[in-house]
């Protein structure tokens, strides 16, 4: 098998599981990077070869997230695919954590954006914790007014699920679709097409330094914030994790670090 087939059976395999085309671009180049770089005939890969490239994408200084990535690319062509059984013990991800805002700050970057539909799709982020590429995929069909419900479908890991909407944004996305189709997406840019990820960061930019924030705010930092609100709530994390679409309540509980600086402000009864 050479380079040409290896890359044309991973781009085969992951079509069949339905990965997102995110996952089979990052699985084939990488795939493609490593037989490039080895020379190598994709059967005659060891478990060492693996390493040792690896071992060099360390001392070029890639991150732990980028290594992890990589071998999870390697593995599955090699595991998978050809049937090997390599294991190789790579550093865990740390999970930082997340930068969040406070209502004040919200409201703050809020009021500086004038346009009815950015600041519509601000709000969305932050009232229903939708991750950036989820609010630009939205159709309408996915909206249930009086039941204030998103349906999110074929999110991360082309999995569905259900999310919630204020009574305030059931109202606003009402009326900002009512001469949509079903079938339309909800946000469009002049064209009438679904609008880039790259264009509403450049938004979010722009509201940052006109609202003097100081902190590095981006999409996904009004994700984080409505998690993290919803958890000094009350709400039990299980139902956020839900919410959120994490396949598992480790990833969710992140947010108990950003919490716990609301229980510093307790005071003790002692006091």
């Amino acid at each position: 098998m050479n380079q040409i087939d290896a890359i044309n059976k991973i781009k085969i395999e992951v079509r069949l599981r339905g990965f997102s085309p995110l996952t089979s671009k990052v699985y084939t180049l990488y795939n493609s990077q490593f037989l490039t770089r080895t020379q190598l005939v994709p059967e005659q890969v060891t478990q060492d070869d693996i390493k040792l490239y690896l071992a060099d994408k360390m001392d070029q200084g890639l991150s732990t997230k980028s290594i992890a990535l990589i071998k999870s690319a390697l593995l599955f062509f090699y595991n998978d695919l050809l049937g090997k059984k390599i294991e190789i013990k790579t550093p865990k991800i740390k999970r930082s954590t997340p930068q969040v805002l406070n209502k004040e700050e919200i409201k703050r970057l809020f009021n500086v954006v004038l346009n009815p539909k950015h600041r519509l799709m601000f709000e969305l982020y932050y009232g229903s914790g939708l991750r950036l590429s989820e609010a630009l995929k939205l159709k309408v069909k996915h909206l249930e007014f009086d039941e204030k419900v998103i349906w999110i479908r074929d999110g991360k890991g082309g999995k569905d699920r259900m999310t919630i909407m204020s009574q305030l944004m059931s109202n606003k996305l009402k009326e900002f679709t009512k001469y949509k189709t079903k079938d339309g997406f909800v946000f469009v840019n002049k064209q009438g097409a679904p609008m880039s990820g790259r264009s509403i960061q450049k938004v979010i930019e722009k509201a940052k330094v006109e609202s003097n924030m100081t902190k590095d705010v981006h999409i996904h930092t009004l994700r984080h914030s409505f998690a993290t609100h919803l958890l000094e709530a009350g709400v039990d994390i299980r139902y956020i994790q839900v919410l959120l679409g994490h396949s598992s309540l480790e990833t969710t509980q992140i947010y108990t670090n950003v919490s716990n600086n609301e229980l510093k402000k307790i005071n003790s009864p002692l006091e």
